[in-house]
């Protein structure tokens, strides 16, 4: 089996930061009502600004394949073109269109020659699972390098319009016409832009490389119901009715085909599932806790991060905090994007030095995946 590299990353970000005071004057307010729960979850995810593929006036600027194919293109140049990819691999939660998959856009913006492709379609983990794909086309010897990327494309998803008719509705049968929380929760937690890794069966000749080491991921949607879901709406058993069993005037007045989080589901069970995959990887892999330089969690809020170094440390699997590295705060929670970018900032800041060694840990809250990653800087 072949050792693999990331050798190069990018990213690409839409138009300027967007600020806590900026978000509904852009995302517009439902029925022209401000939002009775943003400043509780801006307050508890403490991001401070994120970045929207929308203008002012809340027209799109980027598509998401657009964003994906500015990623991907910045990883090559001259001494490694483009005309030397072998695959591509793309991970989002929102594609621009169900058909044709979201990799396939991507490659036809990029124009170059006839490559592999894959897509993977989810929540957070779908960005890793395109990561592991690009991994193992390479440690198998399929190809000699690969591209993954996650990107995500939410702000159009969340625009005040796409529940106007909910709230209509809402109206019609003498009720409040306030979106429910489930659905509101969402319109301030997620943000757009893309990310890119290019990984190669060399390291670089000069400069620093990553050695992706291993790359595990899980489901527990044996044990667990869906959390976070669109397309669909949830029944009070906890099972989905999926969109295409729905009519077209459904779609409207419930707003199908907007993000929505069972909050309950999301604090009961995103922690302790995540934390005891923790335990069992140090175990298999025989990590030694204090070799760790970097653990980079994907966070979709600073909510969680006590909560998963309490449950570490109860498990007996602790990482110290001065180790973890977020960018949260600054960048927003770009989904299957998230974890590309704190590995990006870290390589293209210059914070990482010869022989550190990287845990990254993503959970999705979709059905309950996880994914993590040890990687060695050489």
């Amino acid at each position: 089996m072949k050792e693999v590299y990331i050798t190069r990353l990018s990213k690409f970000l839409p138009n300027k930061p967007v600020e806590n005071d900026e978000m509904e004057s852009i995302l517009g307010m439902v029925d022209g009502r401000p939002s009775r729960a943003r400043l509780k979850i801006l307050g508890n995810n403490k991001i401070k600004n994120r970045y929207y593929s929308l203008d002012q006036d809340g027209n799109s600027t980027h598509s998401n394949a657009e964003m994906t194919a500015n990623a991907v293109s910045a990883l090559f140049d001259e001494k490694f073109p483009i005309s030397k990819l072998q695959l591509l691999a793309c991970g989002t939660t929102s594609p621009d269109q169900l058909l044709p998959n979201h990799a396939a856009m991507v490659h036809g913006l990029l124009k170059c020659q006839p490559v592999e492709l894959i897509a993977a379609t989810g929540a957070c983990a779908a960005g890793m699972q395109a990561f592991k794909y690009a991994w193992m086309s390479i440690r198998c010897g399929n190809t000699a390098n690969a591209v993954s990327t996650g990107s995500e494309k939410f702000s159009a998803w969340m625009l005040a319009q796409k529940f106007q008719p909910e709230a209509e509705n809402l109206k019609a049968l003498d009720e409040n016409p306030i979106i429910a929380f489930e659905k509101d929760f969402l319109r301030w937690m997620l943000s757009d832009g893309a990310s890119a890794a290019l990984f190669q069966d060399k390291p670089n000749e000069e400069g620093l490389s990553l050695r992706v080491d291993w790359v595990e991921i899980l489901s527990y949607a044996n044990d667990l119901e869906t959390c976070m879901y669109a397309g669909s709406i949830k029944n009070p058993d906890g099972s989905t009715k999926g969109w295409i069993d729905m009519t077209p005037d459904e779609w409207a007045q419930h707003s199908v085909f907007s993000f929505k989080q069972d909050t309950r589901l999301l604090g009961k069970n995103i922690v302790p599932s995540g934390a005891q995959m923790w335990k069992e990887l140090v175990e298999r892999h025989n990590i030694n806790l204090d070799e760790i330089d970097f653990f980079l969690p994907h966070l979709s809020s600073e909510f969680f991060r006590l909560k998963i170094d309490e449950e570490i440390t109860r498990l007996g699997v602790p990482i110290p905090l001065e180790k973890w590295f977020t960018n949260l705060a600054w960048v927003g929670n770009v989904g299957t994007a998230s974890p590309y970018l704190m590995l990006e900032e870290l390589m293209n800041t210059g914070r990482f030095k010869k022989g550190q060694k990287i845990v990254m840990m993503v959970p999705e809250s979709a059905r309950f995946s996880y994914a993590y990653a040890h990687i060695t800087v050489v």
